[in-house]
């Protein structure tokens, strides 16, 4: 029976990985909190609850309803915008001082503070509930109902052990930036991205 179930735990664990494994937003917030080191447990924990939550619902029916209402997706495409638009102009002023850029240099977030801005990351992101809900959902609905719980369990999986790998693995590279100019160029990138982000989404608004 287990031999029979695998397929389908293997295919929501590959499905969500191929989606989560990619260059974004929220994964550059981990990756810095985990380069930090700070707070990582809650912020990976709460990454994996939300990606698995949204796909529970999603095969559960939660994209035909987000369909019926196209204002959310341009009114989460604008927060995103300009949350997205703040955080990096804020990353490329930590670039353009040195001293600001050295992480034991930086005020310390409050626990409630990281997960306000892994909150922001993850629901303020349109493409999280195209990926989570609506392709996902659309998969995992498309499966004989009793193998949807091991879809999501496989999904919910893949979410858990990729942030748990980027935040904790991201001590390895901890010596690298003890320099500050390794912070620069860190900061540099997630700015830039973070503006070529917001840009995406707030065309994305104005044609939705």
């Amino acid at each position: 029976m287990t031999g029979f179930f695998l397929p389908a735990f293997i295919k929501g664990f590959a499905l969500s990985a191929s989606l989560i494994i990619a260059i974004g937003a929220q994964n550059m917030f981990v990756l810095r909190q985990g380069l930090k080191g700070e707070h990582v447990w809650p912020i990976v924990l709460f990454c994996a609850m939300a990606d698995a939550g949204l796909i529970v619902a999603g095969v559960n029916g939660l994209g035909g309803v987000l369909a019926l209402f196209p204002g959310l997706s341009r009114a989460l495409s604008l927060g995103g915008a300009a949350f997205l638009s703040w955080y990096g102009i804020a990353a490329l002023r930590r670039a353009a001082h040195p001293s600001a850029a050295m992480v034991e240099d930086q005020p310390g977030m409050t626990l409630g503070a990281a997960l306000a801005g892994t909150a922001a990351f993850t629901f303020l992101n349109p493409h999280v509930y195209i990926d989570t809900v609506l392709l996902m959902g659309a998969v995992g609905t498309s499966l004989p109902p009793i193998e949807r719980p091991l879809f999501m369990t496989g999904a919910a999986m893949a979410s858990l052990t990729w942030f748990s790998a980027l935040g904790f693995g991201a001590r390895l590279m901890a010596p690298l930036f003890t320099r500050p100019a390794a912070w620069r160029v860190l900061d540099r990138g997630v700015g830039l991205m973070m503006l070529a982000l917001a840009a995406t989404l707030a065309q994305r608004a104005a044609t939705v």
